[in-house]
């Protein structure tokens, strides 16, 4: 990661966390991008701001709390204000995402359906006209069974490949599960493809977020850009 690409992510996360204020229950992404936005909370709490934080990862609840940012649950909090989280692919237009490249879709998913908007954060480069032209889908199942689960994503075009951690063992998730990272060809309509993923057994979420973007904060080398999806 350059210097450069880090400026911008965190002019992104800048641009989003200007959108907090007082009283909002705030969903707390995980990634490297979402890392500068937490980062950004956690200044403008030491400042006063009052908000709580739900974070999508062990990670991110970490970095929160070493940043003095309050937590708390959707068990006491059901409906968030606003969560603001990075993506690995956002496509032109309909802004839908690919995201779990940092091995927490599952919850990131959970947060962003519970919240009332959803800011995304990115660089550029992470801007596609169609999904998966350079990411693939990360998508998170029982461990149990794996290999069947594979199978029958293969049938639906994939190639999956088992993720695993530095030390060759397969990569667990918060929840426990493996994530099988799915190569796809540029998909063409990301609404049909989770439609199919979303029946295949053993697969218990998939990195395709669709229809949830409210906004994106993009950052280039000219400034901050603001996206809102386009109109179906």
């Amino acid at each position: 990661m350059s210097l450069d690409e880090n400026q911008l992510k965190m002019a992104a996360a800048e641009s989003a966390v200007a959108l907090v204020t007082d009283g909002l229950i705030v969903g707390l992404g995980t990634g490297s991008t979402a890392t500068f936005a937490v980062s950004a909370l956690g200044r403008r709490v030491a400042e006063g701001l009052r908000i709580v934080g739900i974070p999508t990862s062990e990670h991110t609840a970490s970095q929160a709390r070493a940043l003095g940012i309050p937590l708390t649950s959707l068990a006491d909090e059901p409906q968030i204000d606003m969560t603001i989280d990075g993506a690995d692919e956002v496509e032109e237009g309909r802004l839908n995402l690919i995201k779990g490249l940092g091995g927490a879709l599952l919850r990131e998913k959970i947060v962003a359906n519970a919240s009332k908007r959803l800011v995304i954060i990115i660089h550029a480069s992470k801007l596609e006209r169609r999904l998966a032209s350079r990411s693939p889908v990360p998508v998170e199942v029982v461990p149990f069974g794996w290999q069947a689960t594979a199978r029958h994503l293969s049938e639906l075009g994939a190639k999956p490949t088992l993720r695993r951690n530095p030390k060759g063992e397969p990569f667990v998730s918060d929840g426990g599960h493996y994530i099988l990272d799915c190569a796809f060809e540029p998909i063409a309509s990301p609404e049909s493809l989770a439609g199919e993923l979303d029946h295949v057994i053993g697969l218990v979420e998939h990195g395709l977020f669709v229809g949830m973007t409210a906004e994106v904060h993009m950052a280039s080398a000219g400034g901050v850009q603001v996206l809102k999806p386009a109109p179906r």
